[in-house]
């Protein structure tokens, strides 16, 4: 069973509430996989089965990097301090990198290993309880991915990701059971063979999509890479109509995301027609960027700056 993938000082402290939330559905989901990866593991190995194998060691490597989730939000959860003085966002993008990193390998082995028995001349489980496990995997799955899926932690859904890919797997596998279970009735039990590693083959290949997107979306967040147009762009909106209320020169804004912190830079070059001139005035803008910001769903970073030179905030 697959188990799975602002300068405002309170940023931290609204973190710690995300952070409770989230390491309760991860323990969770660690729970639910070490139960389906112990019970496929035994329940393959006594069936001769390397499809529900597979399934057992995906859920046992799960396990494992679930509990590495679990530290991370708890690590995250410490806020910034003398050693972490931006906080500890980047632990986020960087256990998920390790999870995807992970699963590939797994499933480039289980590749390797289900060839190896097409070439051999395929493996016969027994049937029947293969359909009966893979029955109650689907089901179990499923209720995971739902319950998972309420959170919007990024490790959370990372972990729903996983579990999805678990329900579609257990499905598949259901149906291929039940097509070797057919075969076997029409009396082809030899072709039967090839049902279960042909299935490892062919989930092996479509699961190393997931783990390549999950590396490739944390890689760009660690490597502070701009953010989706879609996010950035009512930010940008709405700081260039306050740059044209107050006359401003230009205006620069840079948006990262790291993790769930979202980090915004913003540079106003003032010139000698611009309106806003003073400290309070510029706080006042600082404050209406703060509000912006307090609507999306991102703790938030925020670095507004003012001057009279260009070159200090190109």
């Amino acid at each position: 069973m697959l188990a799975p993938m602002s300068d405002s000082p309170e940023a931290p402290g609204a973190g710690g509430a995300r952070s409770s939330t989230a390491t309760r559905s991860l323990l969770v989901s660690v729970v639910g996989a070490a139960a389906f990866a112990v019970l496929a593991l035994l329940w393959g190995l006594a069936i001769n089965s390397p499809m529900i194998v597979f399934d057992g060691l995906y859920s046992f490597v799960s396990v494992l990097l679930s509990l590495v989730s679990v530290a991370a939000v708890r690590t995250i959860e410490r806020g910034a301090d003398e050693r972490y003085p931006f906080g500890r966002h980047a632990w986020e993008p960087l256990t998920v990198i390790l999870k995807a990193v992970s699963l590939a390998t797994l499933c480039g082995y289980a590749l390797i290993g289900a060839i190896g028995d097409i070439l051999a001349g395929g493996k016969q489980p027994e049937t029947a309880p293969a359909v009966l496990y893979a029955l109650l995997a689907t089901v179990g799955a499923w209720l995971m991915t739902r319950y998972l899926r309420s959170s919007r932690d990024g490790l959370v859904r990372a972990e729903a990701a996983q579990w999805w890919m678990d329900t579609l797997l257990s499905l598949g596998v259901l149906l291929g059971f039940l097509l070797a279970l057919g075969l076997e009735a029409a009396g082809q039990p030899d072709l039967a063979g090839y049902v279960d590693p042909g299935m490892v083959i062919l989930f092996s290949v479509l699961f190393l999509r997931m783990p390549v997107r999950l590396f490739t979306r944390s890689l760009r967040e660690v490597l502070s890479i701009s953010v989706d147009p879609a996010l950035s762009g009512d930010i940008e909106t709405a700081v260039n109509g306050i740059a044209a209320q107050y006359r401003f020169e230009e205006v620069f804004t840079r948006v990262a995301k790291i993790g769930d912190q979202l980090d915004v830079e913003i540079d106003f070059v003032v010139g000698p027609d611009s309106t806003a001139r003073e400290v309070t005035e510029f706080d006042r803008i600082r404050q209406r960027i703060s509000d912006i910001l307090d609507t999306m769903p991102h703790e938030k970073w925020m670095t507004v700056s003012f001057t009279a030179e260009r070159r200090w905030a190109h």
